[in-house]
């Protein structure tokens, strides 16, 4: 479906975006021009107009009131639509001589020709209209929000200012102390120590970490605790996995389940530059221009060709038959991922309209959509797709992949060769009817197929399979398609097409094949008769996985009708045939060359390949698209960046680039008033639960503001004096007393612990609770995949259940099949930048706790590493399980309980594993103090 929310029903049907521009000079009208406007005009606007372009309209359109001069004059929202005395250069008389498909009014029913010629005398004669007119109700109106100045004074976008007393603990006992509250007491170390291993690496410590940990005495040794953190592989898993919540990481799109098969990379370069520190001023540069900046080393030109993928992993609806509109869509998703995270600004809410809250103008909209719109991110098709190109690679491993390709090229060209000399025979046109019981294999009928436009059915040429075949009649090119899903078990298939031939038929039909080889587009020819059995035309042979794969015939690009009938889906096992005298005899050397290259394909090295953007070749600014409408275009909005937050010169936009390299490096400047407080705050918020503002994602003035706004301004301009190090800005705050302090019950005057008086109790995320149990059964794998996490050959997400043992953080993020524990535990939605994610309550956790498979078979895993310690006795088994699970020793009556249940298993593994069982459900196991 199209994104109708930003492209009104109405648009393109009603007068939106006419007005009359600069107010016209009137002489004196005549008494016969007077005359003839209340005669003709003024009823034909109150009959015709007035529903939407009057006051008492229920909802105006197009911001143009045409129920008095003053809103005449004043105009809507696109341009000088009347030239008063010259019809020929008046917008109005375009749109209603309906000459332009995107610009008709009225919208349901076209005026007459006299009404028409009215309209054209009464411009001509120089418009007229009464002066005084007491029938006027017009009342144009007003922008709601911030203008520029204003905004300039409020706290977001004025720039930070260093406190008197630079240091986290005195700036926030200062707020305590004017609240008459005071601090809680520090944490203890068993705490403090699961506290930091948790938020650092997201595992707990081990017993023996912790133990080693309280019995050191020696000063420094938190802060030694922490640098071990800081430097562990595990620290970028859990970091990276923050971040790309906030860049709405997923490999795969909701549209048929696509996968994006070459989404991992993003993750594994996120991953590596929080691992080494990489400073976010770069960070924020390569992942928005990477592909421009300069790469002194082949390997950092392939990261920064990885880093720029980040443009490309939104959820967009790629069947949009309207290419440009698409495009905006993407633009627009680029822009309001852009704007919320680096910015906290909602950005996207001035596509259609000025912001009704913030000093964000349209303009500004498309100024910035502008250098997004000089970027190249998609290959348009029926079903349009996201670039990839190929990687660089060193001499050696280029030769090794050329080799490959040359050998698959060779392979190619032999099995076309055994298809033309193969005898196919002289087709006849088949006649009557064909039930689909009698097919062979499993075949999916029109009637079955999901239909985008309109389609009628036939029974006109005689012969069909069902109850008749459909066509487009000819009509709505590029805007009609049918989508054949099967039902299919894995393996290898050949498919064919059925089709109704005749010589009105287009000649060149795009059916496109989903298999999990990939997406491969035929042509065919319907005015030839299918040359098997007079129906089908064989479309070669696919491998599927279990339900997932189509077919889709679409109508773009052709000429005459187009026909579908069915489609047939012919298992390539022989033992899974069923015998048919219509099967062709096997070619033995066609199908022995077949398999040679899939095994070729399947064996040889492959070329590496990145999602990508590129810049256009023609480089140009957008106009305002009124009310978001690609095609009700307004006046021109240069190249450039949010007025609000440029305190100094706005960057200059090359003429020949995009101009996203100035886009960055003003994102990532010292001076923008947003960027680094934006990250100090989520840096904060991901350590403490809550962030200084507790909106990370808007610090527009619908969002909330600081709690302590000096904190956060010297936060924000430390960490830019340490070199924007995102592990120096942890260190500085983790090491804090306010992080070290021990929870506690908030105090009356600060019910909501907004003051940080005491530790916040957390829930934790879905990634920890998974890694956790897997990591005290003493299953879970640390080390990185280095690739995809799921089967190759997967062509779409639909009924995806993977099984790993790795980290969560390399766990697929399908859209369509989220991992269960990430569906009941509050996982980011992976379509929408998110720096804060929901903390629910719910009974289907708890469920999902006592029930789960996974929960199990990790609870079985534990008793099964327990059983196999050397330890004294089952006293010292529960000791260890509690300080396993829950980081402490278990109370004495827990002991007790937990022993009785042992005693009363029928064997001491299945006891153990129900303790562990209970241990994992838990409300304490959930929680970090």
């Amino acid at each position: 479906m199209s994104r109708e929310k930003l492209r009104p029903l109405w648009l393109g049907a009603s007068v939106l975006g006419l007005f009359l521009g600069p107010a016209q000079a009137q002489e004196a009208p005549g008494p016969k021009d007077l005359e003839f406007f209340e005669k003709k005009i003024r009823p034909l606007l109150t009959e015709r107009c007035y529903s939407c372009h009057s006051a008492k309209a229920e909802k105006l359109k197009g911001g143009l009131f045409l129920d008095s001069r003053e809103g005449v004059l004043k105009g809507g929202d696109s341009g000088p639509a009347l030239q008063a005395g010259d019809p020929k250069k008046s917008l109005l008389v375009k749109a209603v001589r309906w000459i332009d498909d995107d610009l008709k009014m009225p919208p349901k029913k076209r005026l007459t020709d006299e009404q028409v010629a009215d309209l054209e005398a009464w411009i001509r004669r120089g418009a007229a209209w009464p002066a005084n007119d007491p029938t006027a109700s017009g009342r144009p109106k007003k922008q709601v929000g911030l203008s520029i100045e204003e905004g300039r004074k409020f706290w977001a976008y004025r720039a930070p200012e260093k406190p008197a007393d630079p240091d986290i603990d005195r700036l926030i006992l200062a707020r305590l102390a004017a609240e008459n509250l005071k601090p809680g007491p520090a944490a203890d170390r068993a705490t403090l120590l699961r506290r930091v291993t948790f938020d650092l690496a997201g595992l707990p410590p081990t017993p023996e970490e912790v133990d080693a940990f309280e019995s050191d005495s020696s000063p420094g040794v938190f802060e030694g605790v922490v640098d071990r953190l800081l430097a562990s592989p595990q620290f970028g898993e859990r970091w990276g996995r923050h971040w790309l919540d906030v860049a709405r990481f997923a490999e795969s799109l909701t549209l048929r389940g696509f996968i994006m098969k070459e989404a991992w990379r993003y993750r594994d370069y996120v991953i590596e530059a929080f691992n080494r520190d990489l400073p976010f001023d770069r960070f924020i540069r390569e992942q928005i221009a990477g592909d421009l900046l300069e790469a002194p080393t082949l390997e950092d030109r392939r990261r920064q060709l990885v880093a720029a993928s980040f443009l490309e992993l939104g959820n967009t609806n790629l069947e949009e038959q309207d290419k440009k509109q698409l495009e905006m869509d993407v633009i627009d998703e680029q822009l309001d991922t852009l704007g919320k995270a680096f910015l906290a600004q909602t950005i996207g809410c001035a596509r259609c309209h000025d912001h009704k809250f913030d000093p964000i103008p349209t303009r500004d909209y498309y100024a910035i959509a502008g250098i997004l719109k000089n970027v190249r991110s998609l290959e348009h098709a029926n079903v349009s797709k996201w670039l990839e190109i190929p990687l660089p690679v060193d001499a050696s491993r280029e030769a090794e992949v050329r080799k490959q390709e040359d050998a698959v090229a060779v392979l190619q060209a032999k099995i076309k060769a055994e298809k033309d000399i193969t005898p196919r025979g002289k087709a006849s046109k088949a006649t009557g009817a064909l039930a689909v019981a009698d097919i062979v294999g499993v075949t999916v009928d029109d009637t079955k197929a999901q239909k985008v436009g309109e389609w009628k059915t036939s029974t006109f040429s005689g012969s069909y399979i069902g109850a008749g075949y459909v066509h487009d009649d000819a009509k709505g090119k590029g805007e009609k398609s049918l989508t054949f899903h099967p039902e299919l078990a894995a393996g290898s298939y050949e498919v064919r097409f059925a089709y109704a031939p005749g010589e009105n038929r287009a000649a060149n039909v795009p059916v496109t094949i989903l298999s999990a080889d990939g997406e491969k587009t035929i042509v065919v020819n319907e005015q030839a008769i299918p040359p098997i059995d007079g129906r089908f035309v064989g479309l070669g042979h696919y491998r599927f996985e279990n339900n997932q794969g189509y077919v889709i015939v679409s109508n773009e690009g052709t000429q005459g009708h187009v026909t579908a009938d069915a489609v047939v889906f012919i298992p390539a096992d022989p033992a899974d045939q069923n015998k048919s005298a219509s099967k062709a005899a096997p070619n033995a050397r066609l199908k022995e060359l077949e398999e040679e290259l899939r095994k070729l394909q399947d064996s040889g090295p492959r070329r590496d390949m990145v999602m990508a953007v590129q810049e256009e070749k023609s480089i140009g600014d957008l106009r305002i698209h009124i009310r978001g409408s690609v095609h009700t275009q307004g006046g021109p909005a240069p190249r450039g960046v949010l007025q609000v937050a440029t305190l100094g010169a706005a960057p200059a936009m090359p003429a020949h680039e995009s101009g996203r390299r100035q886009l960055a490096d003003w994102i990532a400047s010292p001076e923008n008033p947003l960027t680094a407080r934006v990250l100090a705050n989520r840096v904060w918020h991901w350590l403490f639960g809550a962030g200084l503002v507790r909106t990370p994602d808007n610090f527009g003035t619908t969002g909330e503001t600081p709690s302590h706004p000096e904190l956060l301004d010297f936060l924000a301009i430390q960490f830019v004096e340490d070199g924007w190090s995102v592990k120096k800005l942890i260190r500085r705050i983790v090491l804090s007393d306010a992080y070290r302090r021990a929870p506690g019950k908030a105090a009356a005057a600060d019910p909501e612990n907004r003051l940080l008086g005491t530790a916040n109790r957390r829930r934790l995320d879905a990634e920890c609770l998974r890694d956790t149990m897997l990591q005290i059964g003493g299953r879970l794998k640390l080390d990185p995949p280095g690739g995809p996490t799921y089967p190759l050959s997967m062509s779409s997400d639909y009924g995806y259940k993977g099984s790993s043992e790795l980290r969560s953080v390399y766990v697929p993020v399908f859209r369509n099949a989220l991992a269960e524990i990430f569906e009941a535990f509050d996982f980011a939605d992976p379509s929408v930048a998110t720096g804060r994610r929901n903390v629910s309550t719910v009974a289907p956790q708890a469920l999902f706790l006592l029930n789960n498979p996974f929960v199990l078979e990790q609870a079985k895993a534990a008793a099964k590493r327990l059983m196999s310690e050397n330890l004294a006795d089952d006293r010292a088994r529960v000791v260890r399980a509690w300080r396993l699970a829950l980081g402490r020793v278990p109370t004495e009556g827990e002991t007790a309980a937990a022993l009785r249940g042992v005693a009363a298993a029928p064997a001491p593994e299945p006891g153990w594993a129900s303790v562990f069982h209970a241990l994992f459900a838990s409300v304490e196991f959930r929680y970090v103090r």
